[in-house]
């Protein structure tokens, strides 16, 4: 018998040995790589030749034990970079005008700790001397041509890359993305660290550092003036939110009509359900774990992506264009100069979580995530493969943010209506009919049923807790969670709808009241063109997830056995939308 195997073994081997990359794949030129490396692995495990010498059968088994990944990580495989759509469903096509594949690749290096700390300002606080200098650096990264990867275009067009599906995975067809997910942090932080040391090279200037938005900020809440001359132009911006319009970080694509005063409160009140009280735990504000290959797909992105991030990409762009370009499409959001600002912001607000969790080790160990790779070009224009370890401690990247005050950390809502007499109105409500609301929209059930429910109207539902009275410990250890299951959105667009516990009246209150456990925002993606494949379109059902320990005390409703959840849809974007049910879990 082991005659028979090794006879089998060496047959194949000939065979293998006799093989080139053209009898494989003679249809695409574009797999040529991969069928050189396939055939590769195969000569090495069969024959026991590696790296031009002629091994034992035990000698390459163990190497190739040795070389073989312990895990399979996240990374784009650059010979697939191809045409992809908008959010309209218009073709983009934003690759390179070259394979990277082709390109020699370099391994990141942290700066050396003699090169100066870049310090990040707020945008409304810069001098003339330095907006001087910024719009110089602008207008000569402008004047590049596309084929050099510093140039403006092709640092917009990355995004575009990464955001539109681009790119399959490496060993996979499946798409590429870095919203809605663990990688929406890490990637952007990756993408404005290169843009930044690109800017200061091109100026000769190595302490330039990018400006923030501090749009979390009452004095900030504005689109920054830098933006509106010179380089910092750029005329596709909604034209009714330029200063002195104070934004709306929770933005529905309808007008609120709040005074400056209300729609600063709103939002000061807005930021600390986001970044406190709602994301208490890490996959609330990081993003659920997204992994490689099509098992590891999720859809659930955390606090701060949702809003104010989604919802400011919105309220800056145009409303004359289709799709809001530039800042509200994701094609075609970084040709917006304030793109980069929006995210150095999101970016502090990173570490400013990590601060309030304590910061002693990195929010999350897999190493599936840590060592997720992707790919950019340096200020040198070499292409530099980066892993998401190699950026979570920004001091190491030399670059910090001038503090701030956090003025949203005081401003933790309180209850729209006594809770006492919140709870009276929601029993009588339920005494005059179980199953019924003056909405006519009640639910006593918690999963709606096969075909879910559509949220063209206001949906309340009471829940079950499982779990009350918990200790101090206890709620430490998990957080309560309200989850919004089988999101299921009829066509690639828009939607977004509001969760609120125990409200009375909730079309009279907002973020500012302590009813406001949060908020859903799906974008238009336009993510479906796999290389190779044509059009695929793949249905995924979406889960958002929102914590709401802290609220429940608030609500004095920590003791209670059932509370009320309302889905409150926005901006009549529930007709798209249907959901599978609502359910209350703990979260680690």
């Amino acid at each position: 018998m082991e005659a028979k195997r090794w006879v089998s073994l060496v047959f194949l081997a000939l065979i293998l040995v006799g093989l080139s990359s053209s009898d494989l794949f003679v249809q695409d030129s574009d797999q040529q790589v991969q069928a050189i490396s396939f055939i590769s692995d195969l000569k090495a495990t069969f024959l026991g030749f590696f790296d031009g010498t002629w091994l034992t059968m035990e000698d390459a088994s163990a190497i190739n034990e040795e070389i073989k990944p312990k895990h399979v990580i996240l990374t784009p495989n650059l010979t697939t970079c191809h045409k992809s759509l908008s959010d309209a469903d218009r073709p983009v096509y934003c690759c390179p005008p070259k394979r990277e594949s082709l390109e020699p690749i370099i391994d990141f290096q942290f700066p050396d700790i003699s090169e100066p700390i870049r310090v990040r300002k707020p945008a409304h606080k810069v001098d003339a001397d330095y907006i001087a200098k910024y719009n110089r650096a602008i207008a000569i990264m402008k004047s590049l041509p596309y084929d050099d990867p510093r140039s403006y275009m092709r640092q917009a067009n990355m995004h575009c890359i990464y955001c539109t599906g681009a790119y399959n995975q490496q060993n996979s067809n499946s798409l590429l993305k870095i919203h809605r997910s663990w990688m929406f942090f890490p990637w952007h932080r990756m993408m404005i660290y290169f843009h930044e040391r690109i800017l200061g090279s091109l100026i000769g200037d190595e302490n330039f550092a990018l400006p923030f938005w501090n749009w979390d900020s009452p004095d900030g809440m504005f689109i920054p003036d830098m933006y509106l001359n010179g380089s910092m132009i750029d005329t596709q911006r909604d034209s009714s939110h330029l200063p002195p319009q104070v934004a709306d970080i929770n933005y529905d694509y309808f007008e609120r009509g709040l005074g400056p005063e209300d729609q600063i409160s709103t939002n000061v009140a807005f930021m600390y359900n986001q970044m406190v009280s709602g994301a208490k735990k890490t996959e609330l504000f990081m993003g659920c774990p997204y992994k490689a290959g099509e098992n590891g797909f999720c859809d659930g992105p955390g606090t701060i992506e949702l809003a104010p991030h989604n919802a400011l990409h919105t309220w800056v762009g145009s409303n004359l264009n289709p799709e809001r370009e530039d800042l509200g499409a994701f094609y075609s959001a970084a040709r917006d100069p304030i793109f980069y600002a929006h995210h150095s912001n999101i970016d502090r607000l990173w570490n400013v979580w990590n601060q309030l969790r304590g910061g002693d080790k990195p929010a999350i160990e897999d190493p599936e995530w840590l060592d997720s790779t992707f790919y950019f070009h340096n200020e040198k224009s070499q292409l530099v493969r980066i892993k998401i370890r190699d950026v979570l401690d920004s001091s190491k990247l030399r670059y910090a943010y001038e503090k701030v005050e956090n003025v949203w950390l005081n401003a933790r809502p309180k209850p729209s209506v006594p809770p006492k007499i919140a709870r009276q109105v929601l029993k009588m409500r339920e005494n005059q009919n179980p199953f019924l609301d003056i909405s006519n929209e009640a639910i006593v059930s918690p999963d709606f049923g096969l075909n879910g429910k559509r949220l063209d109207t206001t949906v309340r539902v009471k829940l079950r807790r499982p779990k009350t009275h918990r200790s101090k410990t206890e709620k430490e250890q998990e957080e309560e969670i309200i989850v919004v299951y089988g999101i299921d959105i009829s066509k690639d667009a828009y939607v977004k709808f509001d969760v609120y516990v125990n409200a009375v009246d909730e079309t009279m209150i907002g973020p500012e009241s302590r009813e406001f456990a949060g908020t859903f925002v799906n974008m238009k993606r336009g993510v479906r063109i796999v290389l190779n494949k044509g059009d695929l379109v793949v249905k995924r059902k979406t889960v958002f997830k929102v914590g709401i320990t802290e609220l429940l005390e608030d609500l004095e409703a920590d003791g209670d056995e059932t509370i009320w959840v309302t889905l409150v849809p926005r901006g009549g974007t529930g007709i798209n939308t249907t959901v599978d049910g609502v359910r209350i879990e703990y979260m680690k």
